[in-house]
């Protein structure tokens, strides 16, 4: 090591040597000064701008006498690396740890012994260090390089895959577009189709309400055939029998003419109701049932009274001279009576009362038209289907979803009668205006005549294939009428 550290010295030589100026070229060499483009011009006199001028010379003497002291400063020198330290340094980055104890182990024992002295190695050339700081800078920028690499690898497969979901949603985004398409042409052909269904459907509805017209118009017309046939036969009749009464020109209603007088047209109208016309309906009664009732007779039994002729009430009411029209009617007030829905409502037929039913299982009774409650019952266990007052005012019935048929009066407060028989939900319910009878209608198919006095069924109606939705009893006489799901109405004579 010592001899390469010699060679290496004995390479290079100092030399002084001192340079002559030429004789010949005795040439004065001087400071050439600024120029001064910042001098005053003939046409600039102004204070401000001369002031300005002499601030901008004097910054740039200061500038000029401060550059010799920047320039004179010694650099930094880099202290070279001592050359056991480089050899270490060398193996330590080659990972040669058992090398490297070895020599320092025997470096140092030289050392120690005096053998070798640690002047005597010497400094590494800077070469050398340079070129260990550029293999440093060389291994930095092969991570740099590495680490870069692995970025753009990222980065292509990022790229890739946002290339691949682009042309996904862009081939989704043309479907989509073509089905929005094609249901804008089917809305316009629909639109288009149904559009000429417009007058078609108006076309119809005229059609419709001229068969109305004439089938209404026949129906009456058939009714005014039949009266007439009915009357001539019963004319007939009476003539073959040997009647001789003269039969005196009525005019008007039935209800208008005089109980006393009964000529034979009406005593063969009323004999044909009797024999004919309602035999149909009492024949559909519950034979057995009724004969053994019938044959048991309670002593609390009422009887049925007679058909009246025409409605007494109807004597002394009024006629309307001039009809109403339907822009006369005026909504005057909304009663809020209910919870749920509204089922049923009566009329009380002597003071300005209104009983109401409804799904909250509860009637109540409300001063018309103030609207007041007056009273609330309650007992039912399921929605009310109708209601009605007794001729009398003094009581009323109800009829309920729980198949039974409640009688309350109105001076006790609560339910006095409680009348059940039908199978299933009683639909509707009718109080006779002699105030002895009750009817009810069920979903079974039956209705039922309630004695009230007795406090039993007297006649259970059989005959409708539906429900039973309604029942009423016609004004003053013993006759019911019923509708039923069937489509169908039906008279029924109460009496047989």
């Amino acid at each position: 090591m010592a001899e390469e550290t010699a060679a290496s010295e004995a390479a290079f030589s100092l030399q002084n040597i001192s340079i002559t100026e030429d004789p010949k070229y005795d040439y004065q060499y001087e400071e050439v000064l600024v120029d001064d483009d910042s001098s005053l011009q003939d046409d600039d006199e102004d204070l401000s701008k001369a002031l300005q001028t002499v601030q901008e010379q004097t910054e740039d003497a200061q500038i000029l006498d401060f550059q010799p002291l920047l320039t004179s400063g010694k650099s930094i020198s880099e202290i070279p690396q001592a050359l056991d330290d480089y050899f270490c340094n060398f193996l330590v980055r080659l990972g040669m740890s058992r090398t490297l104890d070895c020599f320092q182990t025997e470096w140092y024992e030289l050392i120690e012994r005096g053998a070798v002295a640690a002047a005597d190695a010497g400094l590494v050339p800077d070469v050398y260090t340079r070129n260990q700081q550029l293999e440093t800078e060389i291994m930095s920028l092969k991570k740099d390089l590495e680490s870069c690499k692995r970025s753009v690898t990222k980065t292509e497969e990022a790229l890739l895959k946002m290339q691949k979901e682009r042309d996904f949603h862009r081939m989704h985004h043309k479907r989509v577009v073509q089905e929005k398409n094609r249901l804008i042409s089917d809305m316009k052909r629909l639109k288009a189709h149904y559009a000429s269904y417009e007058p078609v459907l108006k076309q119809l509805s005229e059609k419709y309400q001229n068969s109305l017209t004439q089938k209404m118009l026949t129906s009456l017309e058939r009714d005014k055939a039949m009266g007439q046939v009915t009357g001539l036969q019963a004319a007939l009749e009476g003539l073959e029998s040997g009647y001789t009464k003269q039969i005196s020109e009525t005019k008007g209603h039935d209800c208008t003419r005089k109980k006393e007088f009964e000529g034979p047209t009406q005593k063969a109208l009323r004999e044909a109701r009797q024999q004919k016309f309602l035999v149909v309906a009492s024949s559909s009664c519950d034979a057995g049932e009724d004969e053994e009732k019938m044959g048991k007779r309670d002593l609390k039994d009422s009887e049925f009274p007679d058909d009246a002729e025409g409605t007494p009430s109807f004597e002394t009411a009024k006629e309307c001279t001039q009809p109403l029209k339907s822009g006369d009617y005026q909504l005057s007030k909304i009663l809020k009576v209910h919870d749920f829905a509204v089922c049923c409502l009566a009329i009380h037929p002597r003071k300005t009362i209104v009983l109401t039913g409804g799904d909250d299982r509860l009637w109540k009774t409300w001063g018309f038209p103030d609207g007041n409650i007056l009273l609330t019952g309650e007992g039912h266990t399921d929605w009310l289907s109708g209601c009605c007052f007794r001729p009398s005012g003094t009581q009323l019935v109800t009829s309920s979803g729980d198949t039974t048929v409640r009688i309350w009066d109105l001076s006790r407060r609560g339910c006095i009668l409680t009348l059940r028989g039908h199978s299933r939900a009683v639909r509707g319910c009718s109080w006779h205006s002699c105030g002895d009878f009750v009817a009810s209608a069920s979903s079974d198919g039956t209705s039922k005549i309630w004695d009230v006095n007795s406090e039993r069924c007297r006649y259970t109606l059989r005959g409708h294939e539906g429900s039973v939705n309604s029942i009423e009893f016609l004004p003053f006489s013993s006759t019911a009428l019923t509708s039923s799901a069937d489509k169908t109405l039906s008279l029924w004579d109460v009496r047989t």
